[in-house]
């Protein structure tokens, strides 16, 4: 199994076409996987990586609209008519994922089967997501944007740490790292959190989920194979399966 759901999702003859072409590789935190302008050669699949979505302005600042971990993919753009993405994709947490190259992914995506039945469901629930951040961002407080934030990345890994810098949560929620601080120092004195530089803690994810705005809710399960929603909480990608030998997680 590769630690991807939409991979692991897949009839085991869909498996077999895209296998020769899939690679293990290392996604280090900071790597851009595609941007505004650019072309896209390959599509991600991560598996213990984390990988944030941002818009960027005219002026140069940025906004996260969206995360993806196991649960999907990155380069939705290669099969929905698109040769480049409005967005930038950043890996937000380190850890591994699976490459394929677009040609590929789109001739299989062109044969109407299973692959093309997951990347649409997984196309709704991402757009689903971008416009639950979009509402959280208009009327939700910098402390409940954070708390989504936080359970967001817990429900797409198996630790209760994070490891990533108040610099790099500012740049997603849009906002100066001064303002992350503080709102991670109060979330800490609730004993919700322990933060040091490049790491938090959560101590206590109920207290962060009453905290949060409306818009967050704990994902559910799949019912199925056809629909891979967000992972359930506490999902590991580990546990489906194991990097390569010599590939970071």
């Amino acid at each position: 199994m590769t630690g991807n759901r939409l991979l692991d999702a897949l009839p085991e003859d869909t498996w077999q076409r895209l296998c020769p072409d899939l690679a293990s590789v290392a996604m280090p935190a900071g790597q851009v996987l595609h941007g505004p302008g650019l072309g896209m050669d390959h599509a991600y699949f991560p598996a213990t990586a984390i990988v944030s979505k941002f818009y960027l302005m005219a002026d140069g600042s940025s906004a996260g609209v969206a995360l993806v971990g196991p649960e999907g993919m990155v380069g939705l753009s290669l099969f929905l008519g698109g040769q480049s993405s409005p967005d930038q994709a950043q890996v937000l947490r380190g850890g591994h994922g699976w490459r394929v190259p677009a040609r590929v992914l789109h001739e299989e995506f062109e044969r109407g089967a299973a692959l093309a039945k997951l990347l649409l469901a997984y196309t709704h629930s991402l757009l689903s997501q971008t416009m639950e951040t979009a509402a959280c961002n208009s009327r939700g407080t910098l402390q409940q944007r954070f708390c989504r934030w936080l359970l967001m990345n817990l429900d797409r890994t198996s630790s209760s740490e994070l490891k990533m810098t108040h610099q790099a949560i500012a740049d997603v929620l849009g906002v100066r790292r001064e303002s992350v601080s503080e709102a991670a120092g109060a979330l800490q004195e609730r004993g919700l959190i322990r933060y040091r530089w490049g790491l938090i803690t959560v101590l206590d994810r109920h207290g962060l989920e009453r905290l949060a705005c409306n818009c967050y809710s704990a994902p559910k399960p799949a019912r199925s194979t056809a629909i891979v929603p967000l992972p359930a909480p506490g999902w590991s990608g580990a546990e489906r399966g194991e990097p390569l030998d010599g590939i970071a997680a």
